[in-house]
C-alpha cells in the first residue's frame, strides 16, 4: 500500500529545517545539509512505502572509491560489509549508511564525503546499528555512523549512534512527553532496547553542541546510568572532537583506552 507523506522544507544557504505534517508521524529535524529532495533541486510530494528496500531506494555495495575513503579514516572494509555500509546506485559518491532492525532495512541516511546529509523520509527514526545492542547490558553512544564504525575497530560493537546530529544548546524547558518529543522519537522508538541497559558511555562530539546531546540524553536515560567519555588532548590548546579523531591519529588501542577511561557522568 502507498501513501502520501508531505513534507515543507526551509533552506537557508547550507541550514535545512524539516517536518512532516502527516499527522501519526511527526517527524522532524534540521541538519547543515539538503534533504533528499532539495540535494535534488525540488520540494515535492514524496511517496511513502510500507515496506523499503534496497532496490527500493536505490542502493549498492560500496565501490573502490568509498572503501578508500573510509581506509583513510582507518575504517576497515571488513567493519563496513558487517555493518552494511553501502552507496547510491545514481551517485556513487554518495555513502547510505542503512538503519537495520533484526536485520531489516527500516531507514537509510546518506552523507557525501563533502559531509551533506539527508535521510529517507519515509521511515521512523531509530538509532543506528540497533542489532548491536540488543540484550547487551553496557551500550555506547555516539553522534554520528563514522564514530560508530570507529568503536568496533577499536573492539566495541555495543555502540549505537544518533541520527540527527546535536542541538545547539540544552533546553532549559522541562522535559515533553514521550509523544511530543519529536527531535529524540529515535530513543522512544527504541525504548524496549534502552530500559534492559545498566550502563550507558556517552561519547558524543567534545564541542558544545556535542555536549548539549549529552546532557539532553542523560536527561531521557537518566543520568544515575550514564558515564561520559573525554576526549584526549591534541595540543595545548585544544582536545580531540570525536572517536574518528582519535582512531585516526592515535589509534584503536587509544581509542578504546579513551572509552574503558569514562566517568560518571556529570552535567
Amino acid at each position: 500500500m502507498v501513501r502520501s507523506l508531505s513534507l515543507h522544507i526551509i533552506q537557508d544557504g547550507g541550514f535545512a529545517m524539516w517536518r512532516c505534517f502527516h499527522t501519526e508521524c511527526g517527524w522532524a529535524g534540521q541538519a547543515f545539509a539538503e534533504s533528499r529532495a532539495s540535494y535534488y533541486g525540488v520540494a515535492k510530494k514524496v511517496e511513502s512505502f510500507e515496506q523499503v528496500s534496497e532496490e527500493s531506494i536505490g542502493l549498492e555495495p560500496l565501490g573502490a572509491k568509498l572503501i578508500a575513503y573510509f581506509g583513510e579514516r582507518m575504517i576497515s572494509e571488513k567493519t563496513l560489509q558487517r555493518n552494511a555500509v553501502m552507496q547510491m546506485s545514481s551517485d556513487k559518491n554518495v555513502i547510505a549508511f542503512t538503519y537495520r532492525q533484526n536485520g531489516l532495512l527500516v531507514g537509510c541516511k546518506y552523507r557525501t564525503v563533502g559531509k551533506r546529509f539527508w535521510q529517507e523520509k519515509d521511515t521512523e527514526k531509530r538509532l543506528y546499528g540497533l542489532d548491536d545492542i540488543n540484550d547487551v547490558p553496557e551500550i555506547i553512544i555516539v553522534e554520528g555512523e563514522i564514530d560508530k564504525l570507529s568503536l568496533e575497530e577499536a573492539g566495541f560493537r555495543n555502540c549505537v549512534s544518533v541520527p540527527g546530529g546535536a542541538p545547539g544548546k540544552v533546553s532549559t524547558k522541562e522535559l515533553p512527553s514521550s509523544e511530543k518529543d519529536t527531535a529524540y522519537q529515535y530513543l522512544w522508538n527504541c525504548k524496549e532496547y534502552l530500559d534492559k541497559v545498566s550502563r550507558i558511555i556517552l561519547a558524543t562530539d567534545g564541542d558544545t553542541s556535542g555536549q548539549a546531546l549529552a546532557e539532553e540524553l542523560a536527561r531521557r536515560l537518566g543520568k544515575d546510568r550514564c558515564w561520559q567519555v573525554r576526549w584526549p588532548k591534541k595540543d595545548d590548546h585544544s582536545c580531540f572532537k570525536d572517536a574518528n579523531e582519535v582512531l585516526k591519529h592515535m589509534g584503536p588501542d587509544a581509542l578504546k583506552k579513551v572509552i574503558e577511561d569514562a566517568e560518571l557522568y556529570e552535567p
